[in-house]
């Protein structure tokens, strides 16, 4: 299957947040890709840069949000693709949003919503609401899970999703540091799944929207410039190149997490329990 991975430009305006987004599926659509993923707050805006201060989600646009939502998820219909929108998701009695990626169906309907669970001391502090739950999407048999931007730094995130099933995990982020970066590359390769990093197009000159293969290697880059952008790679789990990392290393380590190849293989000696001599 085909992935896509875009960098939008994210303003204050909901509506332009959203004609943007739509542009970019239509893209997506006729490259042949059948998800494709937006960053952090592409549709809402994020927290001290579209939205100044915690007291702005009181009027931010949720009304407006919504109605884009409806308008986009239309289009995936229409268009028989799967996105991924970053936004806010309003909760009540003024409490803080969640984080939120919107998942959009090929049906043309809200699939699931994944809320960012590892949130930022900054986003704790008034600005959003924890997550509770990992998610995990389908589509053409290929499993995805969602991740948010500094919950790069818990590599548990990922790890757990590689022991659901997951083939890949899209990371929607508000900037890509080299840090997250190396991050991504790691937790590709570890666990042998692909991952798709989106960011805003003002923030890709510290890095690029693009996916990351089974093997920890950069499958594809949008351009590092501030202007709007979409990558698409291929999905193929028969992939020569993939050969170790999925058919060979991941199997493996499954086998050796589970212990039995070194229990049967541990001796009962004295040379192998006594640590003060050579």
């Amino acid at each position: 299957m085909k992935l896509a991975m875009a960098q939008t430009v994210v303003s204050t305006d909901i509506s332009a947040n959203g004609a943007a987004i739509r542009a970019t599926i239509v893209q997506a659509a006729a490259r042949g890709a059948r998800l494709v993923g937006f960053c952090e707050g592409a549709l809402s805006g994020y927290s001290k840069s579209q939205i100044m201060s915690p007291a702005e989600w009181e009027d931010f646009g949720c009304v407006a949000q919504e109605s884009e939502l409806r308008s986009i998820a239309a289009l995936c219909g229409e268009l028989r693709i799967f996105a991924v929108v970053g936004g806010a998701h309003r909760l009540p009695d003024g409490r803080p949003p969640h984080n939120s990626l919107y998942i959009l169906s090929d049906s043309g309907a809200l699939l699931t919503r994944y809320d960012k669970r590892f949130l930022s001391n900054t986003e704790l502090s008034g600005w959003y609401t924890p997550g509770a739950m990992p998610i995990i999407v389908e589509v053409d048999g290929f499993r995805f899970g969602c991740a948010v931007c500094i919950e790069s730094q818990f590599p548990e995130v990922f790890s757990d999703y590689e022991r659901m099933g997951v083939d890949g995990v899209i990371f929607s982020s508000y900037g890509l540091p080299s840090y997250f970066q190396i991050a991504l590359r790691a937790h590709a390769a570890l666990n042998c799944i692909w991952i798709g990093a989106t960011t805003p197009a003002q923030k890709a000159g510290k890095g690029p929207a693009g996916v990351i293969g089974p093997d920890g290697e950069w499958i594809a880059q949008c351009a590092q410039t501030p202007e709007p952008g979409l990558v698409v790679a291929s999905l193929d789990r028969n992939d020569p190149a993939y050969d170790i990392p999925l058919q060979k290393a991941r199997p493996w380590r499954a086998k050796a997490r589970q212990g039995h190849i070194y229990r049967e293989k541990l001796v009962d000696d004295p040379r192998s329990h006594n640590r003060d001599e050579y």
